[in-house]
């Protein structure tokens, strides 16, 4: 790669000016006005966020990058197969656990879908957006001395698990992962069995990996706690949409809100979900705005610049 780098951001709209300024030191820095924007053609860095599959297709259109750069933790928005064979680097937030425990956003929001869901929040705001005002229509229930399952215990779960401490909730955690002393004294670890069993509202915080795609289906909807609710800010492929689907219309549980769906990046990915939710308020569906504020997205975006500053620095010690 030569000295002054071609950086292209696929997304550029509330970008980190801090962060940008940064990448200008690198080289120049464009910015796409679509994922056919003829821009990435001699592009040598792409910064890409959730909106486009970086696949095959796109790697065709950006056929001299070199690298890929993603403010996230998660990956499935890119084929690592396609970008390992053609000797492309991806940088992310992956494994950057010190920098992430003081990236909340996505745990703040899993707390957030739970009390609209319980509260009713969406669905009473309409009603008052239509002149109505019938505070009987929309009788709640508090988190507080719930007992709520988190299913993975990594830095959110953990995050929630104190923020939901706070409102006086019993929290149990399952994950194999982790050990007993590595948990907060006031959370026990058990199986996932027990926790579905057990729990009024279960929450997924697992990290995707091919292995645990649909690790929740229709056998874990059914050893849910009937009338329990479900609550899902990771990713949507680890859940089966149809079973979801299923236990919601047999009422076996009573609500679900999720931040996420299976293949973000295809047309139409969350159709019949979407369906579902217009007709029925007991489903919430948000647009994968979990880590999506102002504060995180500038936090992880000069985050990443560094990472990006350090690895072109390599690259050209490298080659020197």
């Amino acid at each position: 790669m030569q000295n002054s780098y071609k950086i292209v951001i696929a997304e550029p709209a509330g970008f980190s000016q801090e962060a940008l300024e940064l990448l200008r030191h690198q080289g120049q820095v464009f910015f796409a006005k679509g994922p056919h924007d003829q821009v990435f053609r001699d592009a040598d860095v792409v910064w890409v966020r959730l909106r486009d599959r970086i696949d095959r297709d796109f790697f065709s259109r950006a056929p001299n990058a070199k690298i890929i750069v993603t403010a996230t933790t998660g990956l499935n928005h890119i084929d690592l197969r396609e970008a390992d064979r053609r000797g492309i680097q991806v940088l992310s937030l992956r494994g950057e656990t010190s920098f992430l425990r003081e990236i909340r956003a996505t745990a703040e929001h899993s707390v957030g879908l739970m009390l609209a869901l319980l509260r009713q929040i969406p669905a009473a705001a309409g009603h008052v957006r239509e002149g109505g005002w019938n505070r009987d229509l929309f009788k709640g229930h508090e988190l507080h001395e719930k007992t709520i399952g988190i299913v993975g215990y990594g830095r959110l779960g953990s995050l929630v698990a104190r923020y939901l401490l706070a409102f006086g909730a019993k929290v149990l955690a399952a994950d194999p992962n982790v050990i007993g002393n590595m948990l907060d004294p006031y959370v026990p670890l058990v199986s996932l069995s027990e926790l579905l069993r057990v729990s009024d509202i279960v929450t997924l915080h697992v990290n995707f990996t091919e292995a645990n795609v649909g690790m929740i289906g229709a056998r874990e909807f059914a050893r849910m706690k009937h009338g329990s609710w479900f609550i899902n800010t990771a990713r949507g492929e680890l859940v089966d949409q149809d079973a979801l689907l299923v236990a919601l219309r047999s009422g076996w549980i009573r609500g679900a809100a999720i931040d996420v769906v299976a293949d973000e990046q295809a047309q139409g990915a969350a159709g019949r979900l979407v369906e579902f939710a217009q007709r029925n308020s007991n489903l919430l569906i948000t647009p994968h705005i979990g880590g999506c504020t102002v504060e995180s997205m500038e936090k992880t975006e000069l985050f990443m610049a560094k990472k990006l500053q350090a690895a072109l620095t390599a690259a050209a010690v490298a080659h020197a």
